[in-house]
This record gives C-alpha cells, sequence and structure tokens, in this order.
C-alpha cells in the first residue's frame, strides 16, 4: 500500500526529537520530495493527532515558529517549543543550535 504525501510528511515529523527543530524543507525533504514545503504546511495544519505528531517542531527556512500555527497560535508553538528546552530570540529559533541533523543540507537542494 503507498502511503500518501500526508502520511509520508507525519511519519517524518514523528521522528524530530524533543528540544529539535526541523525546516518545512527539510521535511519536504525527508518524506522523498524536496518542493514540498508547502505541503509540509498544508499536512500541519490538518495534524489529526497532535499529541503524537509533534508538528510544533517544525519552523520556517529561518528558524521562525508560525504565525498560523494550528494548535493555539505562534504563542502556542513557542510554549511548546520552550517547554522541551527550546530557547527562542522572539519568535525565532537558533537553528545552528537545534536543528535535527538528520539530513544533510545537499539532499535539501
Amino acid at each position: 500500500m503507498n502511503k500518501s504525501a500526508f502520511e509520508l510528511i507525519y511519519d517524518v515529523v514523528k521522528e524530530i526529537p524533543k528540544g529539535k527543530v526541523a525546516t518545512y524543507g527539510q521535511v519536504a525533504a525527508l518524506a522523498g520530495n524536496k518542493n514540498w514545503s508547502r505541503v509540509v504546511g498544508y499536512a500541519l495544519h490538518a495534524n489529526p493527532d497532535p499529541e503524537h505528531i509533534p508538528c510544533h517542531r517544525v519552523v520556517n527556512r529561518l528558524g521562525e515558529v508560525s504565525s498560523a500555527f494550528a494548535f493555539g497560535g505562534e504563542n502556542r508553538q513557542i510554549a511548546l517549543l520552550e517547554g522541551e528546552g527550546v530557547k527562542l530570540e522572539g519568535n525565532r529559533v537558533d537553528l545552528e543550535k537545534y536543528r535535527w541533523n538528520a539530513v544533510t543540507m545537499e539532499m535539501m537542494e
């Protein structure tokens, strides 16, 4: 049985460890298509199981949280990340420090 794009994306997001983040592009590349960054956003917005699919660990390419975070807004995403030990400057995560290193940058290009 082939998995849908959303299922592939959810599988990747489930692997992001506590205290780490991944970018939309990184999740897209790991899910099988580096051009799926927007699809990642749609999938996370439709997250059927936020308790087991930690969409709060996905940030944009600059490390910024989403102002449209589906489960309580930007402040909720910040609170969830801070609760896992991720420090933010305003609404931005230091990707050098907190990026999940499951993929090399070459894969994302």
